[in-house]
């Protein structure tokens, strides 16, 4: 087999260049390649220096995802880099496109570095709940200091080239255009020096052994909530405090320890499955991967509330014209507003440049007209959640929309189908179910209605990444995937409260598993008045009774939870009085309720739903269900969704302990295909 990696002389500088597509990852054959090349270089006496850099659009992106799982294959990546940094002639890594994670290792292993101003550099391995396994935890911190290495490392974020050479990562910055003549130019003098102290001997960014401690202290404090439940920042960390406090070789003995308890553990089993799961949502099982799609240069909303706004600027970020349409000028003006105030943060906080929201701005235009909306490619409806409201929108698109445009509902719940029937194209009907708040919420769910065209749904899909969107396909069934599997769940925990369970003990379970939020304080948040019917008389639920109080939600001060100015909540006892009262009314026996009863009847349902979903065809895969929870419920994803935690708590266990709580639970419809599952010790994954 032809190897993906060759050198080249230029002169007395040897350059390797790997050509390994689509990223140069560091496969078993590229990391051949690099030590032979090494070798190469330092055995002949007419080479002074060696360049190391990539053919296509990057250089070493990372590992290779395909020998995920497998038998290692030699040279392992530490035994190639340790003999790149051990050469006594000088070694530059050329940079462009990306070096992450192992990309990154190999630079770090090489004297110098010089990049490309648009090049990225990162170690990205916590998103995986892993660590740089070759070096990377105890040469980065000798490269940029340890502040700036727990910062790329514990967040995994990538830094652009020019922030690199700030920190010291990059030596010298090159033209986009010539990055190989100037890395060989560099080698060149580079070689005309006596020494090339390698990146593991370096201790002059270390920090005095006095402020070592106090340095992670200080991290740990202040980033404590974002790393709350995660086994891996807090490896990387424990590696990182090595490189600031021992010799090199005995912290890479601490990296490679903490790298096997990673590599066995379910946190990062977790994160490999989203990781693969996610790139899998994006795959239709039964439209070719080939079919054309529908140019979608233009797009239309019909609503500026918070959806609709939010919904817009993800389009107008990506550089695609928005028209607006609302019923009256008043509602266009408030929603404007609010998404200029977006905007407006967003250059605040430094995600977008003041030139580029005003230009994304400057591709909105509004109107009260349906006419104007005749030249739409891609019209999204945003309206109020009722049937009725919806199949109007729905007509008057049909008769003023160009025919081929494809008209979509942002509905959160409702029949995509009897909304495609308000048209005379429901071929070109679907659902595009946003979550709130829109232009930040990475989730999509797309709604495949009955009729559905294929090349609509590819074409919305496709969309779907380039406004920054995971999407995952559903079918036509109420709730769809998400809010489906959520009213099991609220259910179980409306009827867990009358039985005994306080509802801040149901919270503080769901919080302890790893959610943001429990099913109470999630409702607070959201207001307990969404659906309600308004009238204060009519007291037929412990939630009516709520909302005739005015206990609404934090927007009153006041729901399940009492709330301070701040809205910070606490128990309250005028609750727990109300409770007890509904359950003598409705005849319930309070009794102790444990956090395994809670978890059973509220956790262990939604798993029995997202296995009913796969029943009914509404989910293309078990790991299409992941996604949504993980991305738009707030699911941890060191537990991987709801699936791949049920296979790792085992369907069996799962089966159990629905039925224990069967008598307690009688609208439970148990999966066929969860029990069956059980049954023959298979896994949905």
């Amino acid at each position: 087999m032809t190897s993906p990696v060759r050198t080249e002389r230029h002169d007395d500088v040897l350059v390797i260049v790997s050509d390994n597509p689509p990223v140069n990852a560091l496969g078993a054959a590229v990391r051949q390649g690099l030590k032979d090349g090494v070798e190469e270089g330092l055995a002949d006496d007419a080479v002074k220096a060696i360049v190391i850099r990539c053919d296509g659009r990057t250089f070493h992106a990372g590992a290779d995802i395909t020998e995920f799982g497998k038998p290692p294959q030699g040279p392992n990546l530490p035994e190639t880099l340790d003999a790149m940094e051990a050469s006594s002639k000088p070694v530059v890594a050329a940079i462009h496109g990306t070096a992450l994670g192992g990309g990154l290792e190999v630079a770090l292993s090489c004297h110098y570095r010089v990049a490309v101003p648009s090049a990225k550099l990162g170690l990205p391995e916590v998103n995986l709940g892993l660590l740089p396994g070759a070096g990377g935890t105890q040469r980065l911190p000798r490269v940029v200091g340890v502040e700036k290495a727990l910062d790329m490392i514990v967040f995994g974020k990538p830094i652009g080239a020019k922030e690199a050479e700030a920190i010291g990562l990059v030596d010298k910055l090159a033209d986009e255009d010539a990055l190989a003549e100037t890395a060989i130019a560099f080698a060149k003098e580079m070689a005309k020096k006596d020494s090339h102290p390698a990146t593991s001997a370096r201790t002059d960014k270390l920090p005095d052994a006095t402020e070592v401690e106090q340095i992670f202290e200080d991290f740990k404090q202040k980033n404590h909530r974002k790393i709350r439940g995660f086994d891996a920042p807090a490896a990387n960390i424990r590696c990182i405090h090595a490189a600031a406090t021992l010799p090199f070789e005995e912290g890479i003995k601490v990296e490679r320890e903490e790298f096997m308890k990673l590599m066995q553990g379910d946190q990062s089993k977790a994160q490999r499955h989203l990781f693969f799961a996610e790139r899998q949502a994006a795959k239709i099982d039964d439209v070719p991967k080939d079919t054309p799609l529908i140019p979608v240069k233009k797009v239309g909303i019909i609503g500026a509330g918070t959806m609709g706004g939010g919904i817009a600027m993800n389009f107008l970020s990506a550089g695609i014209p928005v028209t607006m349409l609302e019923m009256k000028q008043e509602a266009l003006d408030r929603g404007t507003g609010v998404m200029q105030k977006n905007y407006a943060g967003n250059v605040k906080r430094g995600r977008m440049s003041e030139e580029q929201a005003k230009a994304a701005m400057d591709r909105l235009s509004t109107t009260l007209d349906y006419a104007d909306l005749a030249d739409c490619d891609l019209v999204i409806e945003a309206v109020f959640e009722s049937m009725d409201v919806k199949k109007d929108v729905f007509g008057k698109l049909d008769a003023h929309v160009k025919d081929g445009a494809i008209l979509a509902s942002n509905t959160s719940y409702l029949n995509v189908d009897e909304i495609a029937q308000a048209t005379k194209r429901p071929g070109y009907v679907l659902g595009m179910h946003f979550f709130s708040p829109a232009n930040v919420m990475k989730l999509l769910e797309v709604v495949r209605g009955a009729e559905t065209r294929g090349d609509v749904l590819a074409t919305v899909m496709a969309l779907s990444k380039k406004i920054g969107k995971v999407a995952v396909v559903a079918g036509v069934c109420h709730g769809f995937i998400g809010n489906r599997m959520l009213s099991p769940r609220q259910r179980e925990a409306n009827k867990l409260i009358l039985e005994g369970a306080k509802p801040w003990d149901i919270d503080r379970v769901h919080q302890e598993f790893g959610m943001p939020m429990g099913p109470f304080q999630m409702a607070d948040l959201a207001g307990l008045d969404i659906g309600w019917h308004r009238d204060p008389n009519r007291i037929e639920s412990l939630r009516d009774e709520l909302c005739a109080m005015d206990r609404r939600g934090q927007k009153t001060g006041a729901g399940f939870y009492d709330y301070d100015e701040n809205r910070r909540g606490t128990p309250s006892q005028d609750v727990e009085d109300l409770i007890r009262k509904w359950a003598d009314k409705e005849g319930v026996e309070q009794r102790e309720i444990s956090d395994e009863q809670i978890r059973e009847r509220t956790i262990y349902t939604m798993v029995n739903e997202g296995a009913l979903i796969l029943e009914e065809g509404m989910a293309q895969r078990a790991s299409d269900i992941d996604v949504v929870w993980v991305y738009g419920y707030g699911w941890p994803r060191y537990r991987g969704g709801p699936m791949f935690w049920a296979d790792l708590e085992g369907l069996d266990t799962i089966v159990g302990g629905l039925e224990k709580h069967a008598d307690k639970m009688p609208e439970l419809k148990m999966s066929a295909l969860l029990k069956d599952k059980a049954a023959k010790g298979e896994t949905f994954n």
